[in-house]
């Protein structure tokens, strides 16, 4: 790593909930045709309203922002790189769905169908199934990202 690359710091923007991608969209466009030294912007899934900028000083940060819609401030002092750690590993998408957890499927053939949870593979990213409506009990495989947890009831 070079003296450059040192020598930024973190900083995170308060935008408008819901308004974190936009907002990171138009400091894009302003980076590309003004002269502002940012290295990065992240926008987290995790954390509704902010989004995280990587530059060498805050008034560049405060630069770029003024004037956009549903930027509101840059929030004083920096984060730290191993506080954003959280925010940079991908969970699974089977995190938090237990054995008898009532699902909605939201992807595939089955779409709209609700289930009872009968296994969770973390590894793989799936989640064995057992549908309420069907006349004959069949033990579904879906991929984690095709369930919506409905209720947290376990067995």
């Amino acid at each position: 790593m070079d003296e450059k690359d040192e020598s930024l710091n973190i900083f995170a923007v308060k935008t408008t909930a819901g308004e974190e991608i936009s907002v990171a969209g138009m400091m894009k466009m302003k980076i590309e045709m003004g002269q502002y030294e940012i290295a990065s912007i992240l926008v987290p899934d995790k954390l509704k309203g902010y989004l995280l900028v990587e530059s060498a000083t805050r008034e560049v940060v405060e630069q770029v922002i003024h004037g956009i819609n549903h930027a509101r401030a840059v929030i004083k002092g920096q984060a730290a790189p191993d506080e954003l750690e959280q925010f940079l590993t991908p969970q699974p998408t089977t995190v938090g769905v237990k054995i008898g957890n009532i699902v909605e499927i939201i992807n595939g053939p089955f779409r709209g169908e609700k289930a009872r949870v009968k296994r969770v593979d973390i590894n793989k990213e799936e989640v064995t199934v057992e549908f309420f409506e069907s006349t004959v009990v069949i033990p579904v495989t879906v991929r984690g990202d095709s369930i919506r947890v409905l209720d947290k009831e376990e067995v």
